[in-house]
C-alpha cells in the first residue's frame, strides 16, 4: 500500500491544530475566569482591552483546521464576548456597554500607534532591518480591513450586550443562563461575521460565502465551549472589587 506522505502530513497537522486549538480555547477562557476571580469587573475591563489588541495581532496568522482555513484571532475575540457576558450577568448592561467602549478605544489606540511607528527609519543594521520588515508585514493592515474590523466590533458587541439584557429580562434570572449566554453571542457573532466579511471582501477575488461560513462555524463552536466557564463565574466571588 502506497501512502501519500504529503497528504498524511497535512492530515496530521490539521488534527494537531484541532486538539491544540481546543487546548488554546480552554486556556483563554480559564484566563478570563482567573482575571475575574482576582479583581472582578476591573480585571474583565483589562482583559477586554488586552484581548481586543491581541486578537488584531493574531488575526494575521492563518491556520487550517479539518480543511477549514481560519485565523488565531477568533479565539481571543470569542473570549471578549465571554467577558462582556460575565459583566452583563454580574454587573448589568451599563457596565457591559462601558467595557465595549474600552475595548473599542484600545483597538483604535493600537491601530494608530502601530501605524505611526512604521514611519520611523530603522537603524542601518541587518537585525533592525529584519525587525522593520516584520513590523511592515504584521502591522501594515489595509484601510478596508481596519474599517471592517472596527465597525463589526462596535455593532456586534453592543448588540451582544443588548440581547443579553433583553433575554435576561424575559427569562428567569436563576435559570436559562446558557440561553442568554449562547443566544446573545451566537446572534451577535453572526452579525459580526456578516458585517466584517461584507466590508472587507465583497468585490474582491475571494469566495465570500466560503469565508463567511467557515468563520462563523468556528465562532459558533467557540461560543458553545464558553458556556461552562460563565457557569463557573456564577459560583465565584472576586477577591477584591475596586469599583
Amino acid at each position: 500500500m502506497i501512502v501519500d506522505a504529503n497528504r498524511y502530513n497535512a492530515y496530521g497537522d490539521s488534527m494537531f491544530n484541532v486538539m491544540y486549538g481546543l487546548f488554546f480555547i480552554v486556556i483563554h477562557f480559564m484566563l478570563v475566569v482567573l482575571f475575574y476571580r482576582q479583581f472582578g469587573k476591573l480585571d474583565l475591563f483589562v482583559w477586554i482591552a488586552m484581548a481586543s489588541i491581541l486578537a488584531n495581532i493574531q488575526v494575521v496568522k492563518a491556520i487550517e483546521i479539518v480543511s477549514i482555513q481560519a485565523t488565531l484571532g477568533n479565539t481571543l475575540y470569542g473570549s471578549i464576548f465571554l467577558a462582556t457576558d460575565i459583566i452583563s450577568e454580574k454587573y448589568g448592561k451599563k457596565d457591559a456597554n462601558q467595557s465595549v467602549v474600552i475595548g473599542l478605544l484600545a483597538v483604535i489606540v493600537y491601530l494608530i500607534t502601530m501605524q505611526l511607528s512604521l514611519f520611523f527609519e530603522p537603524a542601518n543594521a541587518s537585525f533592525a532591518l529584519a525587525i522593520q520588515a516584520a513590523f511592515d508585514l504584521i502591522f501594515k493592515l489595509s484601510f478596508r480591513i481596519v474599517i471592517a474590523s472596527l465597525i463589526a466590533y462596535a455593532i456586534s458587541q453592543f448588540l451582544d450586550v443588548s440581547l443579553y439584557a433583553w433575554i435576561k429580562s424575559k427569562l428567569s434570572l436563576d435559570k436559562h443562563l446558557w440561553i442568554r449566554n449562547n443566544g446573545s453571542t451566537m446572534i451577535s457573532q453572526f452579525v459580526d461575521t456578516l458585517i466584517f466579511v461584507s466590508i472587507a471582501f465583497i468585490g474582491l477575488e475571494y469566495n465570500v460565502i466560503h469565508i463567511f461560513i467557515s468563520t462563523y462555524v468556528l465562532k459558533f463552536i467557540i461560543a458553545i465551549i464558553d458556556t461552562p466557564f460563565i457557569y463557573l463565574t456564577k459560583k465565584i466571588t472576586p477577591k477584591k472589587e475596586f469599583f
